[in-house]
């Protein structure tokens, strides 16, 4: 007879019910996060609070050695890691955005809320991309640090910027343009090299200032054939996008950098429609218009950079046409040397 109730009610074992997951435990909402250090991509001071001391790691990878040019209004990330995932990298995460806020999904464990008002972003990952440094770097740490910055601090610019006799110039243009290359070959012949592709447009300043990652030359893999120096050298790695010869300007003898410099010109490249090269006036209004085009579509975002941009308006602008190297350099050394 007790066998017969065993069986129909199951053992004693088998009623014992598993404990409820909390909705804390779903949430992963206070996991303690007692690391801590703080970083200054573009200068300007990104505290990381996590559980993880890799996700440090790798974060110094990127930033550290960057120094501060400001030590206040400093926007956090707050990256808990939880075990799991195997070994394979997680893919390539979805960005969404609504108002101020922008998320970063790769799947269920690996994503990220960003709050550009707050200048704060929430992050949750798990160990397989913690494994991932690259991954775990240019998508989850510079995704959302640079993603904050240029709300609160800077807007983004394609654009390179060197300067000479003290005047500094914006090189524009499309993707293809040269700006990386020519931007190189002008540190060659002694002008100071700040950035080869993008420039951060600095708010709140009386002139038009912009702050760029001065050292390093990115390259693309047919640069070699210009430059002699880069011959032997490696493809960087990267999470996506194009390949590139990522190269320290401290390994490039003789170059002169600087962080920031003061913009005087604006320049659109027109590579392979000059024999000689010239330098054509742009009409009023036009360098701006361009500019815009290339602005972050959220609005929210978009109405900051708006009036950021208004400092470069009385920037006078110009069209470059130019074949080679020497041409160009020679037509923007006129430009500086005429208004030095």
């Amino acid at each position: 007879m007790l066998t017969t109730e065993l069986l129909k009610h199951g053992s004693p074992e088998a009623t014992i019910a598993p404990k409820p997951v909390t909705a804390e435990e779903t949430l992963l909402c206070n996991m303690e996060l007692p690391l801590r250090g703080v970083f200054y991509p573009l200068g300007f001071p990104v505290e990381i609070v996590t559980n993880e001391q890799a996700v440090l790691d790798a974060a110094n990878d990127s930033w550290g050695y960057l120094r501060p040019r400001q030590i206040d209004s400093v926007v956090q990330l707050r990256i808990s890691v939880s075990e799991g995932g195997g070994s394979e990298c997680p893919p390539t995460p979805a960005s969404r955005a609504n108002r101020h806020l922008l998320s970063i999904v790769a799947d269920a464990d690996n994503q990220a809320i960003v709050d550009l008002k707050a200048g704060f972003a929430a992050v949750w990952l798990n160990q397989a991309t913690i494994r991932h440094s690259l991954y775990l770097r240019y998508h989850f740490l510079e995704g959302a640090a640079y993603v904050l910055l240029c709300t609160s601090a800077v807007t983004a610019l394609h654009a390179a910027c060197v300067s000479r006799y003290g005047r500094g110039i914006l090189l524009c243009g499309d993707s293809g343009a040269g700006k990386s290359s020519l931007s190189y070959a002008c540190a060659r012949a002694g002008w100071t090299y700040t950035s080869d592709d993008a420039s951060y447009l600095l708010h709140g300043t009386d002139d038009p200032r912009v702050v760029g990652n001065s050292y390093q030359v990115r390259f693309r893999p047919t640069a070699k054939t210009l430059f002699p120096e880069l011959e032997g050298r490696a493809l960087t790695p990267r999470a996506e996008g194009k390949p590139s010869i990522e190269v320290p300007t401290s390994e490039l003898p003789g170059l002169i950098t600087a962080s920031e410099a003061r913009i005087d010109f604006i320049v659109y490249l027109n590579r392979g429609s000059s024999e000689t090269g010239e330098l054509l006036p742009l009409p009023d209004g036009v360098a701006i218009e361009r500019i815009r085009e290339n602005l972050y579509p959220i609005a929210e975002i978009r109405a900051i950079h708006e009036e950021a941009v208004q400092v470069l308006s009385g920037v006078p602008a110009y069209e470059l046409r130019y074949r080679d190297f020497d041409h160009a350099i020679g037509q923007l050394d006129r430009l500086v040397r005429s208004h030095a």
